[in-house]
């Protein structure tokens, strides 16, 4: 419920206000003077302040600011009974909502806090929004209790505040770019832009026209001055993703900018100054680059100043039912379904299974169970065959039945449902294929 806070010292116009804006379905409180006015916003909830002008104790414009600087979520709406046009100029300078003249306005009144109504509300969903997005930025955002994570964790908070360089190694997949966006929440810099570039996904010209920016007829097709993602990132933080990937004649250019915060654009022979934390992350043995000459060493120094190793997910299984629940939890809601937990079969599948492809595969893996899902509880069946097949050769595993079941399944997956395509591949009729499916109860 809205709360409103009525200013004015005509106490029969206080109450006639104080009735009409109850009957809307508001809660209203009202006071004769800004002393109680300021009483009330300390002590009570105020949304919306309907204030006269002109007041026993003080004026309504002047007001205004007061209650802006000391509650910028307030809104207010100003009354007086005469219009006066350098009053009402000021009262918005001086953040009102409106101003509106007693009398001549009344039936304006209503629509006016409607209007501020929707205002407040949805500058409290950019509020949450912005509450969640730090959320997941932030270090809490990152799911995992095993002592590998934690100590990655540990280190990247300790590293966040200052300037340093720091490069984030670990296999493909295990949250890299996640740690960097944390870092730069976490730093001096959080306010400003934190741009990312993946250095595998451009040819070496690309490249530097991407970070650096060129200048109009650098190359064809340069047809005006571009700026780069250097220049993007000005006070923030630049993301070097796959950094092993950089051509080497290229890498000198990076050294530079770390050393000297200076860069040139292509086409250009200005030097330029650039304000940015450089964060790196790659997936190969650098050090193994160095020695067959693929990346200099001075540069690798220079960016593995503070070196945090990401552990792949099958050093921390015991993190693999909290992933799995969290990406449940998104994928569900994104398809509105009513999934709330997951099977503990499905869950040891999961945990035995290898995952080459670290978070980012266990992530996908779980969209799509979610999709095949059709109960309030994710079940095995819903997993793909190869994973369903990862839950250990306990005893039953043994039996007969249990590796007809899975090869069944997995000729289903590989003809995409084509029940006669599988059984002519598994050389048996289609009558007994079916009679499996009921037999096994394979979805």
């Amino acid at each position: 419920m809205v709360n409103i806070l009525i200013v004015d010292d005509e106490e029969k116009l206080r109450a006639l206000l104080k009735r009409i804006i109850a009957l809307e379905g508001y809660k209203v409180t009202d006071t004769p003077s800004i002393k109680g006015a300021r009483q009330l916003l300390e002590s009570q909830t105020v949304d919306i302040v309907l204030c006269d002008v002109k007041l026993q104790d003080g004026n309504g414009v002047d007001f205004t600011r007061e209650v802006k600087e000391k509650y910028p979520g307030i809104e207010i709406i100003l009354l007086t009974a005469y219009g006066n046009i350098p009053d009402g100029i000021q009262a918005i300078r001086n953040g009102a909502f409106d101003y509106i003249v007693k009398g001549d306005d009344n039936d304006k009144i209503i629509p006016l806090l409607s209007r501020a109504s929707e205002k407040i509300a949805l500058q409290n969903k950019v509020k949450r929004l912005e509450k969640q997005l730090g959320n997941q930025l932030s270090f809490d955002g990152i799911t995992g209790n095993s002592a590998a994570l934690q100590n990655a964790i540990q280190l990247a908070r300790k590293v966040a505040p200052t300037e340093t360089a720091v490069l984030l190694t670990g296999e493909t997949g295990t949250g890299k770019e996640v740690f960097a966006q944390a870092i730069h929440a976490n730093s001096l810099r959080a306010s400003q832009a934190f741009v990312a570039l993946n250095c595998s996904a451009f040819s070496k010209d690309l490249l530097e026209s991407e970070l650096f920016g060129h200048k109009a007829g650098a190359f064809t097709g340069a047809n005006k001055d571009q700026k780069g993602l250097v220049e993007e990132a000005k006070g923030g933080t630049l993301f070097l993703d796959e950094i092993g990937e950089m051509p080497l004649d290229l890498q000198p250019k990076i050294l530079r900018l770390l050393e000297n915060g200076t860069y040139i654009k292509v086409g250009d022979t200005k030097e330029q100054k650039a304000n940015i934390r450089v964060i790196a992350a790659t997936n190969r043995d650098l050090q193994t680059d160095i020695q067959k000459g693929h990346f200099r060493s001075d540069l690798y120094y220079r960016i593995a100043v503070f070196s945090i190793e990401l552990p792949p997910l099958r050093a921390r299984t015991k993190d693999i039912p909290l992933l799995a629940q969290h990406f449940l939890e998104v994928y569900a809601a994104k398809t509105n379904k009513n999934i709330r937990s997951i099977a503990k079969d499905a869950i040891e599948a999961l945990q035995q299974n290898e995952w080459k492809g670290n978070v980012r595969e266990l992530k996908n893996v779980m969209e799509r169970a979610v999709i095949m899902e059709d109960s309030d509880i994710l079940q095995l069946q819903s997993l793909p065959v190869d994973i369903q097949q990862c839950k250990g050769y306990d005893q039953a595993s043994f039996h007969l039945s249990t590796v007809e079941k899975c090869h069944i399944q997995k000729m289903l997956q590989y003809t995409r449902g084509n029940k006669a395509e599988a059984a002519r591949l598994m050389e048996i009729g289609l009558a007994t294929l079916y009679r499996k499916i009921d037999e096994y109860g394979i979805k």
